[in-house]
Order: structure tokens, then sequence, then C-alpha cells
């Protein structure tokens, strides 16, 4: 049985990679969507497929109950950002139509509420899943991976640093400047805090990297985190561009928003993203993530663990898309047989996220785990 597999926004930023990967799947029949099935049809050409892929036209702001009926997927992959200024539509879409749902949201309410679903996906018996990416599935992995060598895990700090010369979407940019120099929310020593988007700037070294800068971004994590680890006391999520120019760049744009000269940079992304491009030449195609534990383990002393990951010729995308490559693998073989709406956590482990990494020129670098 071969499942046909929808990805909408399947010749943009993620979804290109997503569909590459899945290409060569003989359990999957790769459904390219988009506003333009054109653009659906030369994308194609590029690929080698186990199953002939198809091009179709949907607009996730026209009749999706509609397209969805005419395309017949079993399987929806959505990748058309930024899901900021989403709602649900369809993934209740999908629910209606009897088929399963991934997205790669990163927007904090849009994955924190995919769970008002719930009773509908179970009905219907399909699996919704949101915030199939980077946050918080592969964050949540990382922590779940060391919390059995903390007695208390206090504080998590880490970031994402995006290198120069990748793909930079324009749905990607959008999102992170829609809170960049807005208050949202965090918790600091065990209450909740106050911070502004793309401020409180602070600098980490990487291993090979070198130094990087970073500054306070919104996921779902921040939703969703302090009830999975209710001892947690501190959270700080950042991210930051490899050139110090245009990191400084931003955190002055942030301060232009916070002080109320500008609404929002969000309707400017277009723009900055084309001087973004302008500075490739001083860049590289490094990228990196990192993550910072602390706490008390076992024996009752401090106890910290570190974890990088970092990602050169440009294969930094893949690591937000690889929870949606496996998702979609398992269910095209029958391997996931759950259902209900849930933000991606507890789908994939670690060790599995890691193991579909190998073969990219992604390194990993972490401190065992003790227990």
């Amino acid at each position: 049985m071969v499942m046909r597999v929808l990805i909408i926004g399947g010749y943009g930023n993620f979804g290109s990679y997503i569909a590459k990967s899945l290409a060569d799947d003989l359990a999957i029949q790769l459904l390219i969507g988009g506003r333009s099935s054109e653009k659906g049809s030369r994308f194609i050409v590029g690929l080698t497929t186990a199953n002939p892929a198809e091009p179709h036209a949907i607009d996730i702001n026209g009749d999706i109950g509609a397209a969805l009926a005419r395309i017949g997927p079993q399987l929806v992959i959505h990748t058309t950002g930024p899901f900021q200024a989403q709602d649900h539509r369809v993934a209740r879409a999908c629910i209606a139509h009897g088929c399963h749902y991934l997205d790669l949201a990163d927007a904090r309410d849009f994955v924190a509420t995919i769970g008002t679903l719930d009773a509908e996906a179970k009905g219907m018996g399909v699996l919704v899943v949101s915030g199939a990416s980077s946050v918080p599935c592969l964050t949540a992995a990382v922590i779940d991976h060391y919390l059995p060598g903390f007695e208390r895990l206090d504080s998590v700090d880490y970031g994402i640093s995006a290198a120069q010369q990748t793909n930079r979407g324009l749905a990607t940019t959008s999102a992170i400047l829609s809170y960049v120099g807005k208050t949202f929310e965090t918790i600091r020593d065990g209450k909740p805090h106050n911070v502004i988007g793309w401020q409180d700037t602070h600098s980490e070294p990487y291993p090979e990297l070198g130094r990087r800068w970073f500054g306070n971004c919104d996921i779902p994590d921040l939703a969703l985190f302090p009830a999975r680890y209710p001892l947690l006391k501190t959270m700080r999520f950042a991210a930051g561009h490899e050139l110090a120019i245009l990191h400084a760049g931003t955190w002055l744009l942030s301060w232009a928003v916070r002080l109320s000269f500008i609404r929002s940079l969000s309707p400017h992304a277009e723009r900055l993203l084309r001087i973004a491009f302008l500075f490739d030449w001083m860049g590289t195609s490094r990228s990196g993530f990192h993550m910072y534990l602390s706490g008390t383990g076992h024996e009752g002393s401090a106890k910290t663990a570190r974890f990088f990951l970092i990602a050169r010729s440009g294969h930094g995308p893949y690591i937000p898309c690889m929870p949606a490559i496996l998702l979609a693998r398992k269910l095209a073989r029958g391997k996931l047989d759950r259902v209900g709406a849930m933000p991606c956590v507890d789908l994939i482990g670690l060790d599995e996220y890691l193991a579909a990494l190998k073969g990219l020129d992604i390194s990993v670098i972490a401190d065992p785990v003790h227990e």
C-alpha cells in the first residue's frame, strides 16, 4: 500500500527538503502542493521518485476541504508559514477529510493549542501533530535524554544560530520578525518573566563555529515546557544570525519596535531578507544548535550537561525537517498507531532523531549521560 502524502509548500524552503528526503520511499507517493501547480511541476522534474509525483494547486486561504477532496491525500504535511498569523483551519480540514496531518509550526500559541482538536481527531481516527520541527520535538528530546541524570533540572538555556549561506524563506523571516521588539513571557527563577524579542543580547562559543550572537525568540517550548517539566525554574531560548553585523542590525530594529516607532517588522520581511542576502559573501554554510542544562545530580551536587549540533554544507535545514520526515515514514508503514491532536513531543526520541541525521554533514558534540 502506497500512502499519498501531500506537502503544502512542497516546492518551498522546508517543503523541498522534506520532498527530496521522501522522494525515494517506496511506501510514499508525493503530492507537491502550492499556489502554483506550474512551480510544482517544475520542481517534480528535478526529483527522482519511487512513485510518480503529482503537482497540485492548493491555497491555504481558499477552500481547503474542496482541495483535499480533489487531491485525495492520506497525509498532509503543512509547511507554509508564517504560522503566527494562521489558525487551525488546515488541520480541521484534514480531520474532516479523514487524513493525518503534520506541520512545521514554530508559533507559540498555534502549537500549544493544537490539543483543542484532540476529540475531533480521535473521532475520525487520525493523527494531528503540530510543531514537527526543531521546537518542540528536538528540544524536548534533548531534555528527556538528559533528564534521568538530574535529581532536579533547574534551567535550560538553548538556541539556534543560522548559517548565512543557506536557504532562508520569506515565511520563516516574517515569523521571526513578528515578535522582534515585542514582549512575550518565559520563566526566570520559578516565576513568569517578560522578555523582549531579539534583546538580552549575548554570545555563545561554539565548537568549530567560534562565537555566535543571540537574542530572545518566542517559541512553543515557552508555553509547553513549564507544565511538562514542573521543577524547571528558568528557560531561555534565543536565535541569531551568523554575522554579528546583521545580528546588531536586527537588535537596533527591535528597539524601533519596542519604542513604538514601528508597529511590527513582519510587513518589511521581504525587503529585509533581500538586504540580508547581500551579505552572503561574508558568511558560511555552517549553522548550529546548543543546549545547556543545569540543576542538581542524584548525589546532591551541582550538575550540568551540554549538547551541540554543528551543521555544514548548508545541511542545517534538514534538522527542523527531520520530525516530519520520520513521522511520514512511520505513518506510511503503519508503524505509528496513535490518534488525536498533540504537539510534537514524545513521538521521536533523541537517538532516533540523531540516527536520521547520519549521512548529512552534521556533527553531534555532547556530554554523556550519567544517571
